[in-house]
């Protein structure tokens, strides 16, 4: 059978550049004193891996890429799948600390994966004894997948799969063994006859998808053409965040208990744990701009990814079904109870389609574009002249299990992620949460952001003063029936924004 990318699976490889690779990556860390024996040998990871192959297609398909990229590639199988060119281990060199952990895993993502094979690989680190929080012969299995491959959601699912939920080897998730149908090699007039059909009948599925969607491309613009009476609308402020990247990322994390940050959300009501993480950013990005003198009048503005999923639980397929939201995070305002009430609003709106022009249409039209059309235009728009600006940060909150999780009987007690970064993108953070923690990984450039050691005293600095502060007196209560209290965004669209030329104006508090 032939299995065919989608077209959002297939833009990751469009886009990828030797500056820009898009690969994601999960760092988890093993305390071994839990295992049988109390340690875990590197052939028990492999054997494990292995009795888990049956768990996803992911690891033994690999990409069949046509020439001039005519068509979107398509998924075959294999036929010399070894999984042993897939596992790799090393040791953490000294000191053997958190600063060199950080340089050693941000490293491993920085390197190209292995394009003609199937997209996936797994480095085992050992030598952690001295990174502090991590218990005695810990060591950490960095897991790489493509992009094209898995997105947030079906990497948790994909992760959960290969973990075990007690020391005797109990599946976490129940997968029946299945002889996956991992696809078989398009013959020529298989490859020619869908690519005349695709690039002839793009054009009319095209026009036919934006005839449907004309009304709300109709308000969207409106919106965007609409002004406050001085000069139009603003477009997202420039910050060194929109750089062009290099091929040397940076990784750093901290990571907060999950209750605390539950609590956070009581503090205005209606919030929610997504607008907590989008404060704390939000927090974090303004003492880090303002140590370095270059904070925006206006307020920064992120982008947070959706799972486009159905929401039982059922849809568990590798691929992306993803969209995404643009939302203000309010870096002009100083107050963090404020921030979090205008944070909650936007989040509010956006979520509800009130404005703007959604990521899910965008998706709808580009899956129309022939497949040569969209790698030409991808190659376009991720070069440093032409890389568009659509936000400052990328936030990604993906939650995973609230369970203790193990492999080999070794118990996982920390979690964080890395994703690809862009130009004019050039700052992810990842939220991952698992058994009663949230971690805050960052993923940034060399060049962009060479104190990430600071970056990350920011978002602990952001964290204490949200979960310390405490509402002015006689402050009125926030109205969860109301999405006017704080100054909103013309229009909160992913390709285009408008940024109020008048936001609300606070009293300036320094930062501690």
């Amino acid at each position: 059978m032939l299995h065919q990318l989608s077209a959002q699976d297939a833009q990751f490889l469009y886009i990828q550049t030797p500056e820009n690779l898009t690969h994601v990556m999960a760092v988890y860390v093993y305390d071994p004193s839990t295992a049988p024996a109390k340690k875990v040998r590197f052939k028990d990871i492999i054997d494990h891996v292995r009795s888990r192959l049956h768990i996803s297609p992911v690891f033994k398909r690999k990409l069949y890429r046509l020439p001039f990229d005519i068509d979107h590639p398509y998924w075959v199988e294999d036929q010399h799948f070894d999984i042993e060119a897939h596992i790799s281990h090393g040791r953490l060199p000294e000191p053997g600390d958190w600063r060199q952990f950080c340089i050693h895993v941000a490293r491993h993502f920085s390197k190209p994966m292995d394009m003609n094979r199937p997209l996936w690989d797994m480095y085992v680190v050992e030598g952690l004894d001295r990174v502090k929080g991590y218990g005695k012969g810990s060591y950490a299995i960095l897991t790489r997948v493509h992009h094209a491959a898995i997105d947030g959601a079906s990497a948790a699912y994909f992760f959960t799969a290969l973990s075990d939920m007690d020391t005797k080897g109990t599946p976490a998730i129940e997968v029946p063994a299945s002889d996956w149908d991992y696809g078989d090699v398009p013959s020529s007039s298989d490859v020619m006859n869908r690519a005349l059909s695709s690039n002839l009948s793009s054009p009319v599925k095209l026009a036919n998808a934006v005839l449907k969607l004309t009304p709300t491309l109709w308000d969207a613009a409106q919106k965007n053409m609409s002004s406050d009476g001085e000069g139009g609308g603003l477009t997202v402020p420039e910050t060194r965040f929109n750089g062009a990247v290099s091929p040397h990322k940076m990784f750093d994390a901290v990571s907060f208990d999950l209750n605390e940050l539950k609590a956070m959300r009581t503090k205005v009501e209606g919030a929610t744990i997504n607008d907590v993480v989008l404060t704390i950013c939000s927090g974090a990005l303004r003492k880090y701009l303002m140590k370095h003198k270059e904070l925006p009048k206006e307020t920064l503005v992120g982008v947070a990814p959706v799972n486009a999923r159905k929401r039982d639980g059922q849809e568990n397929t590798p691929g992306n079904k993803i969209t995404a939201m643009t939302v203000n995070l309010w870096t002009n305002i100083a107050n963090p109870l404020e921030r979090l009430e205008a944070v909650r609003n936007t989040t509010r709106e956006t979520k509800a389609a009130k404005s703007g022009l959604s990521a899910r249409i965008m998706t709808d039209l580009t899956q129309h574009i022939p497949g040569a059309t969209m790698a030409g235009v991808a190659k376009i728009l991720t070069s440093e002249r032409f890389a568009p600006k659509m936000s400052n940060v990328f936030i990604s909150n993906v939650p995973g299990p609230q369970m203790p999780m193990y492999m080999n009987g070794a118990k996982l007690t920390h979690q964080y992620g890395m994703a690809p970064l862009g130009n004019g993108m050039g700052l992810f953070i990842a939220t991952p949460s698992y058994n009663g923690t949230m971690s805050f990984a960052v993923t940034t450039d060399r060049k962009i952001m060479p104190d990430i050691e600071f970056f990350r005293e920011c978002i602990e600095a952001a964290f204490v003063q949200l979960r310390d502060a405490k509402p002015a007196v006689g402050r009125p209560k926030a109205k969860s029936t109301s999405v006017k209290k704080a100054p909103q965004p013309k229009d909160a669209s992913v390709m285009y924004r408008r940024v109020s030329k008048t936001p609300r104006r606070t009293p300036k508090k320094k930062i501690k």
